[in-house]
């Protein structure tokens, strides 16, 4: 699938939770409705995709390696983030990532919940990004 341009416009969104569960290398292996009406992307485009096919490119790459990290430490991640939708538009989450484990507690895949966020949230975490964006 060929990379997504960004456009500078807010897709915005109210309702539901978007949903996707991915393997233990971020491979989406399902996507709830909400999920892709959101994304802009069918099912059938996002199961097998790397879950990274929705990562707007203006997002720190400090934001996701400290996501992995606390994600391949067993613990829960929660953070804003700025998603860029198939038709370049972009859309905030915030998203809590969990590992699912299996019987042997070991760690199959990571389960993401997200939700809409508030406009004062986005543009104190934007500020924020901003400066990380500037420091590398």
């Amino acid at each position: 699938m060929s990379r997504v341009t960004p456009k500078n416009q807010e897709y915005e969104y109210q309702g539901s939770v978007l949903i996707s569960q991915t393997d233990k290398e971020g491979i989406i292996t399902y996507a709830n409705k909400k999920f892709c009406e959101v994304s802009g992307y069918t099912a059938d485009e996002l199961v097998g995709s790397p879950h990274n096919i929705i990562r707007h490119p203006s997002m720190p790459k400090k934001v996701f390696a400290k996501m992995w990290q606390t994600l391949l430490s067993g613990q829960v991640w929660n953070g804003l983030v700025k998603n860029l939708r198939k038709d370049g538009l972009y859309y905030w989450v915030e998203s809590e990532i969990l590992p699912i484990r299996d019987e042997n507690q070991e760690v199959t895949g990571y389960i993401s919940v997200r939700k809409s966020t508030s406009p004062k949230n986005i543009l104190e975490m934007e500020d924020i990004y901003n400066k990380m964006q500037e420091e590398v």
